[in-house]
Parts: structure tokens; C-alpha cells; sequence
């Protein structure tokens, strides 16, 4: 290799290592990310334990409590649905800050509502925000990030979920509180979301996008360390934009999924949205306490465990924030999913031989089961929306694997227990495991290894073809 090679390859190096550093202005942006995910964990998980109060203040019956508890759902499938086309119009940072009003009106809304369905509509707006905090907020922090930190800085959001049932958890195993006031809560991290907010930049890439290039060159900047060279990160997705402006209009918004060249990242997105819900974490977050205490466990060590179930789940978030761009996304994924499937299969043993004489063992597989799972399969639920989809369709690709992961949690939530009255809870574990099996061949199958890999190098594999998982492999190897 000649000097001047190796005096390119050293410029060349120094400046890649120069614009990964996490700067002040990226750090407001995981904050964001943080922030906005604490509340969809916190608006889902409070209202378990909000629901104890509510029967007596309302006179419900258990068909609506099933109301109150799923309108937020409901909301969360219309938010990432509608989120869609205002992140592609008004842009990502507009969006976040509108996402950060409803977040803190729905709060209100449901904590002074003075009837069980004026609850009910009140949710729905909740879910409004949630749905749109999860189409919008990962694929904007994406956009804002570096390639050697996008993954860590997405996954804050991941981070914040962990915090908020966390929280509604604590906030549920105690009576010190009304539930108004628990309810009412969360409009002030919705307040601090939005002050953060407001000073982020817009999306470079959403500038490039409406010709605005001298903006896009200004934020990255910002974005950037001081003294490293923009210009190439620029020219990558200026090039990418220019080959899309060209390209096929129907290659565009939700036409564009249609795309034979998009069906590969389409089905990634969607499966591992699918996934992520059928792993059963949904069911152990909502429905742990209720399905101890029917199984032995009193209503304080079940809610106990719930507390123990929330910190391991936050834990784990923790690490895999720690330790997914090093080990890689696909690679972590096809670890820790068989961890979950025999978790929940010993599970299963437990509640179908009877479990008087083994409730620490049952404690021990519930802990285990979150320990996999949170650390694996959870991280890619939001983190891989924000990266396989091409720029012209990102916002409607980010959309419908929102809205996917949501009907499945909503369908899920109505299934459960339905299920474990119908097959008992030991096969109930089963069926979920068996999840956890189909979940651990499709990442094998279809998904490719996306760690270190700029989004424009991911969008152009699509495009070519190559994004089956040896494919990608040697195409960007």
C-alpha cells in the first residue's frame, strides 16, 4: 500500500471516528426518544392498577373495564396510521412536537374524565400519542444519528419503555395515590418531551428530501462533532435522493411498499413487529398478577413479582443499549430467543403440573423469560422500522410495522385469558414458546445483519436485491 493510501485510509478513519461522537444535540435527541417511550409505557401499564379505583368510582363491570384498558390500543393503531403522512409533510420534528401536546392533553383529558367512556375516548387520544410517538420518534432519531451510534441512540427508546413500567408498576402496587392523580401523571414528562423538542433540528435527510440542502448541510453541523468533514455523509444522501427522485413515483409513500424491490423489508418490519408481541411479553406484562394469583400466588407477592418482572425488563434494555452495535442485531436476536422459548416452556410444566410446592421456580421462569427476551427480541421492535425502509417510503414503512405491532398487541390483550380459561395456563406457556420458535427461524431466514451499516448502504442492497441475510452479508462485507 502506498503513503498516500495509507495517509486516506488514516484521513478517511479519523473522520468516520470524529462524526460518530455523540454530540450535545444527539444526546437531546435520545432524550426525546427516552422521554416519549416512557410514556407509552407508562399511559399502557398504569392503568392495571388505576382499574381497582375505577370499578368502584364507575360501577363497571369487567366488559368495561376490557374497554378502558384497550382504547389505547385502539388509539395507538389510528396514531401510527395517521402519524404517517404528517411525519412525511409537516416533517419528523413537527410531528414529535404534536405527538408531545396530545401526549399531555390525553393525560388531562383521562385524569378529570367524569365517566367511564368519556375514560374510554380520553384513552384513545392517549393511544393517538403513543402510536404516533412510535412511528415518528425512532425513525427521526435514526435519521439524526451517526451510523456507529444509530443503534444505541434508537434504542433510548427502548430504554424509556423499560422506565415507564417501571413506574406504573411501583405506581400500581401502591394505594397512595388517586387514580386521576396517577392518570394526570404523566402530562408532565409530556411537557419536558416538548420543551426538549423544540430544540432539535429538523431531520437532514427530510430536508434533502424538500430541497432544502443548505439547511440539511447546517444541521448536520449541528449534529456533528466540530472539524468533521459532513460533506460525504452529505453527498451519500443527496445521491440517494436524487436516484429516488428519479426513480418510479409509485416507488413513493404506501404505493412504494407494494414495490417488489420493498416486499423484503416489508415482511422484515411487519414479522418482527408480529413477533415482538407473540414472544409473550405482553402477556406477562398485562396479565402476570392476574394469571399468579389464580395459579397459588397472593395479590402482594403477585404484584411483587410484576415490580421484579418491570426491573428486569428495564436491566436488560440497559444492556442490549450496551452491547447491540457491538454484537449485532441479528446475531443478539438468534441468542436470546431460545432463552425465552424454554423460559416459557418450563413455565408451562410448572402451571400444568401444579405449582403449591414450586412458586419459586415459577418466579425464577418468569425472571428468565424477561431476561431473554427483553435483552433480544425486544430491542428490534421499533429499532429495525427506523433503519431497513427506503427514504421515499420510510414514513409509511415506519407507520404500518407501528400499526402491525399494535393490532397484534391488541389482539393478544384480548386473547389471553380467554385462551388460559380455554387451554390453561400451562398450555397457554406452550403455545407461546412455540411462538418463540417460529420467531427464532424467521430472524435466521429473513433477517439480515444490519449493525454498521448506513442507512443509504441498506436502502441500496434493498434495491438491488440483496437483503436476504447471506446476500446482504457479502454485498456489504
Amino acid at each position: 500500500m502506498s503513503v498516500t493510501s495509507e495517509t486516506s485510509d488514516k484521513t478517511t478513519s479519523s473522520n468516520e471516528e470524529r462524526t460518530g461522537r455523540v454530540t450535545g444535540l444527539l444526546m437531546v435527541a435520545a432524550a426525546v426518544s427516552a422521554v416519549s417511550s416512557l410514556l407509552y409505557g407508562y399511559d399502557t401499564g398504569v392503568i392495571s392498577g388505576a382499574l381497582l379505583q375505577i370499578r368502584k368510582e364507575f360501577h363497571t363491570d369487567s366488559f368495561v373495564e376490557q374497554l378502558i384498558a384497550g382504547a389505547i390500543l385502539l388509539g395507538a393503531v389510528l396514531g401510527a396510521l395517521g402519524c404517517s403522512r404528517l411525519s412525511e409533510q409537516w416533517g419528523r420534528r413537527r410531528t414529535v412536537l404534536l405527538v408531545s401536546v396530545v401526549f399531555a392533553v390525553g393525560a388531562l383529558a383521562a385524569a378529570s374524565a367524569p365517566t367511564w367512556w368519556s375514560l374510554c375516548l380520553a384513552r384513545i387520544v392517549l393511544g393517538f400519542a403513543v402510536g404516533g410517538a412510535t412511528q415518528t420518534v425512532p425513525m427521526f432519531v435514526a435519521e439524526l444519528a451517526p451510523t456507529k451510534q444509530r443503534g444505541r441512540l434508537v434504542l433510548t427508546f427502548q430504554i424509556g419503555i423499560g422506565v415507564g413500567i417501571v413506574v406504573s408498576t411501583i405506581v400500581g402496587a401502591t394505594s397512595a395515590w388517586s387514580w386521576r392523580v396517577s392518570v394526570a401523571l404523566a402530562a408532565i414528562p409530556a411537557l419536558i418531551m416538548l420543551g426538549l423538542a423544540l430544540r432539535l433540528p429538523e431531520s437532514p435527510r427530510w430536508l434533502v428530501r424538500h430541497e432544502r440542502r443548505d439547511d440539511a448541510e447546517g444541521v448536520l453541523e449541528k449534529l456533528r462533532p466540530s472539524g468533521a468533514d459532513i460533506e460525504p455523509e452529505l453527498r451519500e444522501i443527496e445521491q440517494l435522493d436524487r436516484e429516488e427522485r428519479s426513480a418510479d413515483t409509485r416507488e413513493r409513500g404506501w404505493r412504494g411498499l407494494a414495490r417488489h424491490f420493498a416486499r423484503p423489508a416489508v415482511v422484515v418490519g411487519c414479522g418482527i413487529a408480529i413477533f415482538t408481541q407473540l414472544s409473550g411479553i405482553e402477556m406477562i406484562i398485562y396479565y402476570a398478577p392476574t394469571i399468579l394469583t389464580d395459579n397459588g400466588f397472593s395479590n402482594s407477592a403477585a404484584l411483587d413479582v410484576s415490580v421484579g418482572l418491570g426491573a428486569t425488563y428495564l436491566v436488560m434494555m440497559i444492556v442490549g443499549l450496551s452491547i447491540v452495535d457491538r454484537v449485532g442485531r441479528r446475531r443478539l436476536t438468534l441468542i436470546m430467543v431460545p432463552g425465552t422459548a424454554v423460559a416459557l416452556a418450563a413455565l408451562g410444566v410448572m402451571f400444568a403440573t401444579g405449582n403449591d410446592d414450586k412458586i419459586g421456580i415459577v418466579v425464577a421462569c418468569l425472571i428468565v423469560f424477561m431476561f431473554f427476551n427483553a435483552g433480544g427480541l425486544q430491542l428490534m421492535g421499533w429499532l429495525t422500522g427506523s433503519e431497513i425502509y427506503p427514504l421515499s417510503m420510510r414514513g409509511a414503512g415506519t407507520s404500518l410495522q407501528a400499526a402491525v405491532l399494535w393490532g397484534t398487541n391488541l389482539t393478544i390483550s384480548l386473547t389471553v385469558l380467554s385462551m388460559i380459561d380455554a387451554i390453561g395456563p400451562g398450555a397457554t406457556m406452550w403455545v407461546y414458546a412455540g411462538f418463540n420458535v417460529l420467531a427464532w427461524l424467521f430472524v435466521w431466514w429473513r433477517m439480515p445483519e444490519l449493525t454498521g451499516r448506513s442507512l443509504e448502504q441498506i436502502e441500496t442492497n434493498l434495491r438491488e436485491g440483496h437483503f436476504a441475510p447471506k446476500e446482504f452479508a457479502a454485498a456489504t462485507g
